[in-house]
């Protein structure tokens, strides 16, 4: 019985593929919520504010009214050298 390559590569990748979907779909699965003041500058999520068109438009880190999504529970609790995280837009 002769294996290829390319028949030694997809078995490996059918494999890998299969691990990593559980993990991937229950970090899908946790709440998330809108963080504002802690994106770093371009690093934003979609919809940022005034000045800013979509994702990756921030013009400034922890731009107030920038924001990022993160695991519910966790904004608030996440120090900038501006301060902390916000749920609700920052001028």
């Amino acid at each position: 019985m002769k294996l290829s390559h390319a028949t030694i590569a997809a078995a490996l990748a059918v494999t890998l593929a299969s691990t990593a979907h559980p993990a991937h779909a229950e970090e899908a699965r946790k709440p998330m919520e809108k963080c504002y003041g802690v994106a770093l500058a371009g690093k934003n999520d979609c919809a940022a504010g005034p000045g800013t068109t979509c994702a990756g438009t921030a013009k400034a880190d922890y731009q107030g009214n920038a924001w990022v999504l993160v695991e519910k529970g966790t904004c608030t609790k996440t120090k900038t050298p501006k301060g902390y995280g916000s749920l609700e837009a920052k001028s």
